[in-house]
């Protein structure tokens, strides 16, 4: 029961939701929804943990603030599962995120079968003698070529471990050795020297050393040596031997030699023909995030930076590839980074592994081959992998590890994103995908009497996985969990065990509770918006825009084409877009749609059309038809700015006209003040006390950090001489706090600004304020603002906007109002291209291009292309089949 919550737009309302049960929460865009599910109980979830850690604890994990709300009671343990994405980080894949990476490494480290990286056959242990023999041999090759060599017998005892090692060093001392290796630098274990215990160290024992010529060497005597000094060293480091060759100058070998090349030996596997030997198989030689696994060229990334030729000359580019390497600048990296691109690794080859690493395999298939195939892929050939194992103590071994990989593929397939590989960057993962992978790592911890809160799970998921997401809902909750979704999806909210919609509108017009109940009784509620679409009593519609335009074959005559696209899975694809019409781009999850357009049609038209741009377009063949475009535009969800001065007013250019209004009055004339003193972002009219912020940030050590009224501006965020302009009787701080509603019958009279704001309005965001902190707004938001700055520019019609997935976080109401702005800029002579699964758009567009037929490698292909009504009759194409149904019930609607 959550009562009082006042959190935002929410009016002091008290909310009651079932537990143990599927609740969606709905209503208009701005709502309040958000702001109940996770900065409301969601937050005081998480802050009542934190509270009951000790104080030592919380200085570290942080104090958070206590929503606004009067009581929470019945409140369970909660986990969010909202729509950041997940780590940025290079080294983070699919495989490391769900940790099935980490059981593919103990697998191949207990069964896989070792093979010699340059001749490719089978490899086995070595015995000392063998390892005695091969050292001979090198040696007897230095003294042919060179005449006399140095070298070194040592004995690796500690491979990239944490520690100080002080009693190791006594022991050592005790059994008669003299020197250690400790990270490249020979010590004397008699003498002073200490390790840092939190960093990793590698110490080699030193057994023996010899400088030879070729004259004083006696191979009889020296194999005996060699021999004895194998077996103390295979003894001392658990069968492991390491001969150094000394290549610093002079005739003896120096205390401490600063070049050396190593030859490693094993007791446990070598290729006899090639002398090769591989170090002792364990998990983390299947590391790309460790020195023993990660290869030596890219450092386990897979690619390498290069500076790109196309823009410096050769000569150039050496020079600075050495100086991005080797300076300590931040800002130089960044600054060479810009001349830069992304190269697959040369020696690994994207694989990330070293080639000993990459020998070791499993039914013929390395962990690199294993980690390209998809998900679903993996999931057929575990579970046939047991049958093809070599011995019954290999199935033995392999069975545990096999169940654990197998359920956490169970759970990924159950929630639609079977088409992923284990080797895909997590940062290339899109909203949808990275928050049901968290979806899937939350149903395999099988954790009971949990409050679960997420946010538009169905983001990116075609209607064909709508319902396995609906069925991994529900297992959540049948676990005996509590599942609270934020969701506008129809399929969702028919499934919902209980809705609590919210509205009636956006903004201060919101936060209000309007309707709670099943679906059933939700349909039947005359005050619920959301009950009025689900009951089919309202429709999107786009106010009859053309309505027998999607019914007929259109005979268009410009034509963007790209021809022949093979990025990722596209399968050398020719696609023609119609120019000056609405395009929408569809397919199952996986499919190939933003391989399409943002890999290769934005980065191919962005070169064309800036010859300044750094995009480097995904494989594609030629490009026809772009005389046409002045201008390509990708209008995504990122923040429309990072600082809290950021704001809608200033980012479609409304307050450069209200600063000028304000500097136009009597007062500001009389004062001398321009129109930039009427602005927070340079000196001048703000208050230099916060920066023009209108709050100071306090540290506070064992509290969250807490922002307090400005003393000096009050909060205005200007001095007092410039509040004191006001224009009808409102200063600009008032202003800005005004809703772009409320604006608009203010500055009735001012055509210029009223235009704007209007454009605002009908794009459904008249319940932001002007001064609203841009990085407060939702990715929805964000986009919504960049399409209303673009119907603000006085375009010249050959403008190529393209979206994804424009509909997030939108209710059915809000994507009525985005289907007309869509079309005002196709009105304008643009084309709008969108990535889309929401049927309610798909059907309003001109042309469909939908790719398919499934994810990953069996998708890339184009399925069927035509207007609504003809993909609706394609018996192929998958959104044909449930465009039709769509269509279907708005027929009988009529």
């Amino acid at each position: 029961m959550v009562t009082g919550a006042r959190e935002h737009n929410l009016k002091n309302i008290t909310v009651k939701i079932p537990k143990n049960k599927l609740v969606v929460l709905s209503g208009v865009s701005g709502s309040g929804k958000s702001s109940l599910a996770m900065d409301t109980i969601y937050a005081e979830g998480q802050r009542r943990y934190v509270e009951s850690l000790s104080s030592y604890a919380r200085q570290f994990l942080g104090m958070m603030k206590r929503p606004e709300v009067d009581t929470i009671t019945g409140l369970s343990p909660a986990i969010a599962i909202d729509q950041h994405g997940l780590s940025h980080n290079p080294r983070s894949t699919v495989g490391t995120v769900t940790e099935i990476y980490d059981y593919l490494r103990v697998l191949f480290s207990r069964i896989g079968h070792p093979h010699c990286p340059k001749c490719g056959r089978e490899i086995a242990r070595q015995t000392s003698v063998s390892i005695s023999g091969q050292i001979m041999d090198l040696i007897k090759n230095g003294l042919a070529g060179e005449g006399a060599g140095k070298w070194m017998i040592l004995a690796p005892v500690v491979a990239d471990k944490r520690g100080e090692f002080a009693q190791l060093f006594k022991n050592l001392l005790k059994k008669g050795f003299e020197q250690v290796r400790v990270d490249g630098q020979f010590r004397k274990l008699d003498s002073d020297f200490g390790l840092i215990k939190t960093n990793r160290h590698t110490i080699d024992v030193v057994v023996d050393k010899f400088g030879l010529t070729k004259k004083g060497f006696a191979p009889k005597e020296y194999q005996k040596r060699i021999q004895d000094d194998v077996e103390i060293a295979l003894q001392t480091s658990n069968g492991l031997v390491i001969l150094a060759e000394v290549k610093d100058a002079g005739f003896t070998i120096p205390d401490n030699p600063a070049k050396t090349e190593d030859h490693l030996f094993s007791q446990h596997f070598a290729c006899p023909v090639d002398n090769i030997s591989l170090p002792e198989i364990e998990p983390r030689i299947f590391s790309f995030n460790s020195p023993q696994g990660a290869c030596p060229e890219c450092d386990g990334l897979g690619v390498k930076l290069k500076i790109d030729l196309d823009k410096t000359s050769p000569w150039r580019a050496g020079m600075l590839e050495r100086q991005y390497y080797s300076t300590t600048s931040e800002t130089v990296r960044e600054e060479i980074e810009k001349l830069m691109v992304k190269e697959t690794c040369p020696l690994c080859k994207g694989a990330r592994l070293k080639k000993e690493s990459l020998s070791v395999t499993i039914d013929n298939r390395s962990i690199a081959e294993v980690c390209k195939l998809s998900l679903q892929e993996l999931y057929n050939w575990t579970k046939l992998l047991s049958s093809s194992l070599g011995s019954e103590k290999e199935t033995e071994i392999a069975q545990p590890l096999l169940k654990e990989v197998n359920a956490r593929l169970s759970f990924l397939l159950a929630v639609g994103v079977d088409y992923l590989t284990l080797d895909r960057m997590a940062s290339t993962l899109s909203v949808g995908e990275a928050q049901r992978i968290r979806l899937s790592s939350q149903i395999g911890t099988g954790l009971t009497g949990v409050l679960y809160v997420l946010d538009e799970p169905t983001v990116g998921l075609h209607q064909r996985d709508t319902q396995k997401l609906i069925g991994t809902l529900k297992k959540l909750r049948d676990l005996g969990n509590t599942v609270v979704v934020v969701e506008h999806d129809r399929e969702v909210l028919e499934a919902a065990d209980w809705i609590i919609d919210f509205g009636p509108e956006a903004g201060q017009k919101g936060g209000e509770l309007v309707a709670a109940g099943t679906p059933a009784e939700i349909r039947q509620n005359k005050k619920s918006l959301t009950g009025q679409y689900l009951a089919g009593r309202k429709k999107v519609a786009t106010g009859g825009v053309l309505p027998d335009r999607r019914h007929v074959p259109i005979p268009y005559r410009n034509y963007l084409v790209l021809r022949g696209c093979g990025e990722h899975n596209l399968k050398n694809i020719d696609v023609h877009f119609p120019l000056g019409k609405l395009v929408a781009i569809t397919g199952v999850s996986g499919s190939g749609k933003s391989t399409l357009i943002h890999d290769t049609l934005f980065p191919a038209l962005k070169k064309i059309t800036d010859e300044y741009s750094a995009e480097r377009p995904g494989k594609y063949r030629s490009i026809e038809g772009t005389k046409e475009i002045k201008q390509v535009l990708m209008v995504d969800q990122s923040p429309v700015g990072r600082t809290p001065r950021s704001n809608p007013s200033t980012y479609i250019g409304v307050f450069t006209d209200i600063r000028a209004l304000f500097a136009e009055t009597k007062e500001a004339r009389l004062k001398g003040f321009g129109p930039g003193f009427f602005s927070f972002n340079v000196d001048g009219g703000r208050c230099e006390a916060c920066s023009g912020q209108g709050q100071i940030k306090v540290e506070m050590q064992f509290l969250p950090d807490i922002w307090v009224e400005c003393e000096e501006c009050k909060g205005g965020r200007f001095k007092q001489e410039v509040l004191e302009v006001e224009y009808k009787e409102k200063n600009i701080a008032q202003v800005l706090g005004l809703t772009i509603s409320e604006a608009l019958d203010f500055f009735g009279p001012i055509p210029k600004i009223v235009k704007k704001l209007n454009i605002m309005k009908d794009i459904g965001l008249d319940y932001l304020n002007l001064g609203q902190s841009s990085p407060t707004l939702s990715g929805g938001e964000s986009q919504r603002l960049k399409l209303a700055r673009e119907l603000v520019k006085s375009g010249n019609g050959q403008t190529l906007y393209l979206l994804d997935e424009p509909t997030t976080g939108l209710h059915f109401a809000d994507i009525e109002k985005l289907l007309t702005v869509l079309r005002a800029l196709v009105n304008r002579g643009g084309t709008v291209i969108v990535i889309e699964h929401n049927l309610d758009v798909i059907k309003n567009t001109d042309w469909i291009i939908d790719l398919g037929p499934a994810g990953g490698e069996k998708g890339g292909e184009i399925v069927a292309q035509g207007t609504p009504d003809q993909i609706a009759k394609s018996q192929k194409s998958w959104t044909g089949k449930y465009l039709a149904k769509e269509m279907e019930i708005n027929s009988k609607l009529k």
